[in-house]
């Protein structure tokens, strides 16, 4: 192909994918074009130039041209321009190692799926393809539809709402094809019937006394990726109050079109949610969103399924457990890991929280109309290397699930979850948090665990986020505080945690979208050639209370085994130890051996209370890790004494933090303003994103917003060009992302350049 306006230009790849550059401003404009229409996932599109992600892409109404504009200078000649997913392109070279093996399976749990006593019955609703029009769909009309289980009983009762991800939203039965390009579905075409994937759970709740409602999304699933301000997040936060407005009016009996059953039936001041992918960040912004209210919602538990996480937007105050697929072939980095990581210290607030690695399953299986041989539309397997030796489906050493096993995890996980946080069955809780090990059984599913207890059952020894003087290193043991990977966050002053570009092996650092450059989770790597130890001093010496030592732990990239001996010492001079692989599996590299694993993922080491016998638990002066491999590299994480509770929480009262529009002039800088809702008596903390375009360079800053204080503002630059005459105004994206001490109110802005003279 040529171009006289490029820069740069490829002939057509052997697969007939092709690419040209631009020149535009100060940075280029690189253009790939697909021999086929894109796969619709729930990851958004990226372009790789020479094997390194330049950003998310604009895809054209077609599917088959997709578009940024960067600055990065590689952009003027490359050599490659290739798709990419979660930052790693499509032409990555695996590597065929086998690493690791599958960790040993935990203690089974109970079956939260297990009828209950109440008989059921549904009381759906569908008020039409355009019954809605949401903001942030270009005012573009989508569908109320609801599948509705319900227990026959008196009262109200507790509700649940699900929420699905990006799939196709129409399908030709017929033909056995599928369509998200027009919505109301075209001639011939019908619905994807994606919210009657998650019925196994509903029913299962139902039977338990819970009223579930399963929203129906195909429609936002059309229209989101070209809407491109946050690729649906806030439409499927809204769609979600929607929902809950109608049922509100409905348990009135003010809602005509909703069956009279559910007059008087719901408790809206206990509701739970959750969401599968785009899904679960649609419902992170829903419960953001609520607190917003001037009379919110009861919204009390969270549960993320295999979710996106575009913002990186924090949690606080909500009991929250997202869970994670280890051979997630869509969105392959489990960015879903950062609404664990983000809110952990984003408020001091007293719930639970969790992250769950479900060992051998995928993207789209929890979900039956995503799964081949029970879908009513064509379906696939998400994870597509059906060789691979750990992830693949016809591989004789593989983990994987099979659609009906991973099918039943998932349900027993939104059972279980809502059972425990709604219904308060601490049977469900060793499924998300415990007082020993790091894994357990579910199913046919060894699923391992990090988790956090309420700040009332906790005692923070060390975050191991910073410096800190409680905290010493001796012998040959380097302690060095890291964040991010490869030199993503110059800003925050640490070294990167890894230089490895396989974003997708490194959940809790890996980039987000709209986020690339915000600090991701500041841990400690502990690395070593001989003897040394780390030792923290515990603040409060009677940690009696509390049923378990913690802390979280990973070996590093570079270490095929290391181990720690981990040693308590009272005011007496008494000491006790154990190791880590004593403990748990958290020192053996988990499997796999390609572009997306083996993933590194701190596990939660768990040391119960009950064992120290040979110390004082009313007086213990400090925890050790000391070296028990001749060498090694561990990443170390949230030492801490808890017990595995759920807590109590709602909708947040934090302030709520916005962003605000802004303009400037070529060559100058944009002034971005923040404001809270309300002022604070902490400091407020937000991160600033700028997304990269010709004249804006991707940069991120820390914000801080004194107490006291309502606004602050960061200086953006803007290139003076070259712009060529006479070129269009053009709009910049900002994105707040990881808050601490609020909550995010308006998470995008734009930065508007005025590139016209002015008249």
């Amino acid at each position: 192909m040529t171009s006289t306006t490029s820069a740069a230009a490829s002939p057509a790849e052997p697969d007939g994918t092709s690419w040209s550059v631009t020149p535009v401003g100060g940075g280029h404009q690189v253009t790939l074009h697909l021999p086929r229409q894109l796969d619709t996932r729930d990851a958004a599109p990226e372009i790789a130039v020479n094997g390194r992600s330049v950003g998310v892409a604009q895809e054209s109404p077609d599917h088959r041209t997709l578009t940024v504009v960067t600055d990065d200078p590689a952009a003027a000649h490359p050599s490659t321009v290739r798709l990419a997913w979660n930052g790693e392109t499509s032409g990555a070279t695996p590597r065929t190692t086998q690493r690791g093996a599958a960790p040993a399976p935990g203690k089974p749990t109970p079956d939260p799926t297990t009828p209950g006593r109440y008989r059921t019955t549904r009381a759906d609703y569908d008020f039409g393809d355009t019954a809605l029009t949401l903001s942030g769909l270009g005012g573009k009309a989508v569908e109320e539809r609801a599948a509705v289980w319900m227990p026959v009983a008196s009262g109200e009762r507790p509700v649940a709402i699900f929420l699905h991800g990006r799939h196709e939203a129409c399908y030709d039965a017929a033909a056995g094809t599928v369509d998200n390009d027009h919505w109301p579905c075209a001639s011939g075409f019908a619905p994807v019937p994606s919210y009657r994937g998650y019925d196994r759970a509903a029913e299962a709740l139902a039977s338990q006394g819970y009223v579930v409602v399963s929203i129906s999304a195909d429609g936002i699933n059309v229209y989101d990726n070209p809407s491109r301000n946050d690729l649906g997040a806030s439409a499927r936060g809204q769609l979600v109050l929607d929902h809950l407005d109608l049922l509100a009016k409905a348990n009135a009996g003010r809602a005509p079109g909703v069956s009279p059953s559910l007059r008087g039936k719901l408790d809206l001041n206990d509701v739970g949610l959750m969401g599968h992918s785009r899904g679960g960040e649609g419902v992170v912004k829903a419960a953001l969103m609520n607190a917003a209210l001037p009379h919110p919602y009861g919204i009390k538990a969270v549960l993320p399924l295999a979710p996106t996480n575009f913002t990186r937007e924090a949690l606080p105050d909500v009991p929250m457990a997202a869970v994670l697929p280890y051979c997630d072939g869509d969105v392959s980095d489990d960015e879903g890991q950062h609404y664990y990581d983000d809110s952990r210290y984003a408020g001091r607030d007293n719930v639970m929280r969790a992250s769950l690695l479900v060992m051998g399953a995928n993207h789209n299986f929890f979900n039956t109309e995503w799964t081949p041989g029970s879908s009513a539309a064509p379906a696939q397997d998400d994870w597509q290397d059906e060789k691979d030796p750990t992830c693949g489906s016809d591989s004789p050493t593989t983990i994987r699930l099979t659609g009906a096993q991973q099918n039943q995890v998932g349900a027993s996980y939104i059972a279980g979850f809502f059972r425990l946080v709604l219904g308060h069955e601490d049977a469900f809780l060793p499924m998300f948090s415990g007082n020993s090990g790091s894994a357990v059984t579910v199913g046919a599913a060894t699923v391992l665990q990090e988790s956090q207890s309420p700040a009332s059952d906790r005692l923070d020894v060390a975050p191991l986020q910073e410096q800190a003087r409680s905290v010493r290193f001796s012998g040959s043991a380097t302690g060095a505080y890291c964040a991010s990977m490869t030199g993503r966050s110059p800003q925050s002053g640490l070294p990167s945690c890894t230089e490895s570009p396989d974003a997708d092996k490194f959940p809790s650092l890996a980039p987000a979208i709209f986020a690339d450059n915000v600090t991701a989770t500041p841990m400690l790597h502990l690395t070593w050639t001989g003897t040394g130890t780390m030792t923290a001093d515990v603040p409060r010496h009677d940690v009696s209370r509390y049923a378990a030592l913690t802390i979280r732990a990973a070996i590093d990239d570079a270490s095929p085994s290391a181990d720690l001996k981990l040693t308590v010492a009272d005011g007496a001079g008494r000491s006790q130890s154990t190791t880590l692989s004593a403990l748990s599996s958290a020192m053996t590299a988990l499997p796999g051996a390609n572009d997306k694993l083996p993933k590194t993922w701190l596990e939660s080491v768990r040391w119960p209370v009950s064992d120290l016998t040979q110390v004082d638990t009313h007086d213990i002066r400090s925890v050790a890790l000391s070296t028990a491999t001749p060498s090694g590299g561990v990443f170390l994480s949230d030492l801490a004494f808890q017990t595995a509770a759920v807590g109590a929480g709602g909708p947040s009262r934090l302030p709520r933090v916005s962003v605000e529009d802004t303009t400037a002039d070529p060559g100058t800088t944009a002034t971005v303003r923040l404001t809270l809702s309300e002022a604070s008596r902490v400091p407020v903390v937000a991160n600033v994103q700028a997304l990269a375009g010709a004249q804006i360079t991707g940069t991120a800053w820390r914000v801080v917003i004194p107490p006291g204080r309502t606004s602050a503002t960061v200086e953006v630059p803007v290139a003076a060009g070259p712009v060529k005459p006479p070129a269009a105004d053009k709009a910049y994206l900002v994105f707040l992302a990881a808050t601490e001490n609020a909550v995010v109110g308006q998470d995008f802005a734009h930065i508007t350049v005025h590139n016209q003279p002015a008249t």
